[in-house]
């Protein structure tokens, strides 16, 4: 049975730990093969068998946590309602707060002058401040601690639960103990209620910092035409809604507008704007037959478009479909950030508990406030949002600016592994050239004219799926308008093709091919063979042409190199990268077109099923390799190399295949998702490196008495923007392409 993924948008979750309480949970189910829970993004990937979105919600709901499926259109629009709540709460906390820290700055020395109103120093009053602070606007947290410790787990909520808590009940204590007058006693509402109030506000910037991370998926979503104009049978044209379109509709696309969908032009001639798809800023000429893209923009001309891809299948949608899975998915990287997350707050609770038992017992013996002070602020200090957010809001900000540039990431994964490469081996034919090759030369012995052959190489080679054929058959039709017919033909992959057909009225076996294809079956192949080392030298494909027995004369064809190709080949050299081309082409071939492009090491005549073979020798030789190329016999090696990139221009069986794909033709894009990923490692280990960094420090010097638990609350607030706010440095960056 074939595997299933189900994505799923959450809400209620405050640290990775959550993230981790949730995967567990579905991980719990035996459909469920896998469960991957991104804190940044708030998603759930969940892959297995006879997944019912229903069961899988359930589950996430028994956890403690809310859950849909993706709603792309909606979904922003739900995140922003989300932020809008958290922002009113954080505001109605602010007022009921300020009061109590107005009274709290009052008992410093500094500002024993500032007048303060006798009624905010009755604890009465100051409870009736704090209690809908901690109980009606502070109770997601109470809910949050519920359900963690339900399902033996700790998170943020429960930090901040106890913390909170134990300052407000202390407090309440006091209250009831010595009346109106203990606010002088020292009494700590002030503390539970500015702490929540400042991780509401510290959780409503992180909201909106993240939503920034998922900028370049709204950024495709807005390009989305809402609108089509369709022509009827007789002519006639309505403006209808894209949804309404069906695959072989006919749209008509105004010089000025969006094409609506994925289609084929049939009238028409125009420049289109493709940036939005490649990053390219060149506008791209396009007529009859010429494939176009939804959401790309339509510059002069009038055109008529037959609609072949809608909906799922359209090119806008996959390309969301591949950045949101880059984005929901985990890195290796994360694995270290998961594992301390996940038991990460059981040990801050116990540092918290020996920081309240010292500083009651040892430090400031029998003053139980003091004490109670100092366990706070650990307690709140240590909230591991920090650690949660490195990792995810990195790869986001990183897949998200690569996906603008034209660079489709499919794992987070490959973000990572691609800065780790050591050698790029590019396929030659329509990665490195343009794959367009034209016939250059077509010589034959004297006793045979080349119009009789013309018309027998025509048959033959019309009959072939190389991309060398057609240019064959272009090249020589000029010179022959008869009809052949060719009988048994064979195509042998790698050597050539083979086929019967009459010549000067004798049935007679054609062959066209390389020198193997001739030495295979005893052929001599005299003066020809010297011709064709010669052409090879020039960087040229020369085919030999035998008619039975006999090597009659040889075709040459040639491709021309891509303009991107050199300079690429040289920047990813000068990163220290072993550049290697894979080619079919006879070695004198190759080495001449290796040469022009500067790439030092050449594997030719290598038959489309062994090449594979040469990636996986490479992996064995302690390389880690890319493979780069666009074409169907290049899908084994994308799928054996490490990381395997297809060329925008190729088929989607080597895009589906790739691990990246190139939605441009450039070559500099491959230099370019180098540059990315080294970018984006480096900005995780930062990030990791600071939230690791903040709790080591940050816990110590809480213990030591030396934070008051709001500017403990602060800090904690503070380190989850920074995380966030490095990460989308990221957007920022300029990527060393011809783009």
């Amino acid at each position: 049975m074939a595997q299933q993924i189900v994505q799923l948008q959450l809400s209620g979750m405050r640290c990775a730990a959550c993230a981790n309480t949730i995967e567990k949970a579905l991980k719990k189910m035996s459909s469920v093969k896998s469960a991957q829970v991104n804190y940044a993004n708030e998603k759930a990937t969940i892959r297995g068998e006879q997944l019912e979105a229903d069961v899988l919600i359930n589950a996430i709901e028994q956890a403690g946590y809310q859950a849909q499926l993706i709603d792309i259109e909606h979904r922003e629009d739900n995140r922003q309602d989300l932020q809008k709540i958290q922002l009113y709460k954080f505001i109605a906390a602010a007022i009921l707060s300020l009061p109590l820290l107005y009274s709290m700055i009052g008992h410093f020395s500094w500002t024993r002058d500032l007048p303060i109103p006798a009624v905010l120093m009755n604890a009465w009053v100051q409870m009736a401040l704090a209690t809908p602070v901690q109980f009606i606007i502070g109770w997601q947290f109470y809910r949050g601690s519920y359900y963690a410790l339900k399902n033996l787990s700790a998170n943020m909520d429960v930090l901040v639960a106890l913390g909170t808590s134990a300052a407000y009940f202390y407090s309440v204590w006091l209250t009831f103990k010595f009346g109106a007058m203990a606010a002088h006693d020292g009494l700590y509402f002030e503390t539970s209620a500015v702490l929540i109030t400042l991780i509401l506000l510290g959780k409503w910037f992180e909201a909106r910092a993240k939503g920034h991370t998922s900028e370049a998926i709204r950024k495709l979503l807005k390009l989305q035409p809402q609108q089509a104009l369709r022509e009827s049978a007789d002519g006639q044209t309505q403006l209808v809604s894209v949804k309404e379109l069906q695959q072989g509709d006919i749209v008509q696309i105004k010089p000025g507008q969006q094409i609506p969908v994925d289609g084929v032009i049939v009238e028409g001639q125009s420049a289109v704007d493709e940036s939005m798809l490649t990053g390219e800023s060149m506008p791209v000429e396009k007529s009859v037959n010429d494939k176009v893209v939804g959401a790309t923009f339509n510059k002069n001309g009038f055109l008529r478009v037959r609609a072949t891809h809608l909906g799922e299948d359209a090119a806008l949608a996959r390309i969301v479909r591949v950045v949101e899975q880059a984005q929901g998915s985990k890195a290796p990287i994360q694995r270290l950030a998961d594992k301390v997350s996940g038991v990460f707050v059981p040990v801050v609770v116990v540092i918290a508990l020996i920081t309240f038992l010292l500083w009651w017992l040892w430090f400031t013996p029998g003053d139980i406030g003091r004490a109670l002070e100092t366990m706070v602020a650990v307690l709140v200090i240590a909230c591991p949002c920090a650690l949660g957010l490195a990792t995810p809001t990195s790869i986001m900000a990183g897949s998200g600016r690569a996906a603008e540039a034209g660079i489709l990431f499919k794992q987070a994964d490959t973000l990572e592994l691609t800065q780790s490469l050591t050698a790029i081996v590019f396929d030659k034919t329509g990665t490195l050239t343009q794959g367009k090759p034209a016939l250059t030369d077509f010589l034959l012995a004297e006793d045979y004219e080349k119009s009789v052959i013309a018309g027998i190489v025509i048959a033959i080679e019309s009959k072939s799926e190389h991309p060398l054929a057609q240019a064959i058959v272009d090249g020589l039709k000029a010179q022959n308008t008869q009809n052949v017919l060719v009988e048994n033909f064979t195509a042998l992959s790698g050597y050539g093709v083979m086929g019967n057909a009459e010549v000067y009225g004798k049935t007679s076996q054609i062959r066209l091919g390389t020198k193997k294809l001739m030495q295979d079956h005893d052929m001599d192949m005299g003066d020809w063979q010297t011709q064709q080392q010669q052409l090879e030298k020039q960087g040229k494909t020369a085919m030999l042409i035998a008619v039975d027995q006999r090597v009659i004369g040889l075709l040459a064809v040639a491709d021309t190199i891509r303009d991107t190709a050199k300079p690429a080949i040289s920047a990813l050299k000068k990163r220290g990268l072993q550049v290697i081309m894979l080619t079919g082409d006879n070695q004198l071939t190759a080495d001449a077109i290796a040469l022009e492009l500067g790439i030092d090491k050449v594997i030719a005549e290598v038959l489309p099923e062994h090449k594979a073979d040469k990636i996986r020798e490479l992996r064995q030789q302690g390389q880690v390799v890319a493979m780069v190329g666009d074409g169907i016999n290049d899908a084994p090696a994308l799928a054996e190399a490490d990381v395997g990139i297809a060329m925008g221009s190729g088929t989607d069986v080597a895009i589906e295949t790739a691990d990246i794909a190139l939605m441009r033709t450039d070559l500099n894009a491959v230099d370019a998702a180098i540059q990315l990923s080294h970018l984006t490692v480096r900005n995780i280990r930062q990030n990791l490196f600071w939230a690791f960094g903040y709790n080591s420090l940050g816990i110590p010097i809480a213990a030591a008495g030396l934070l008051a638990p709001w500017v403990a609350g602060a800090a904690m607030a503070f380190s989850s923007l920074s995380v966030v706010l490095n990460a989308l440095r990221l957007q920022r960056v300029k990527t060393h392409s011809s783009s």
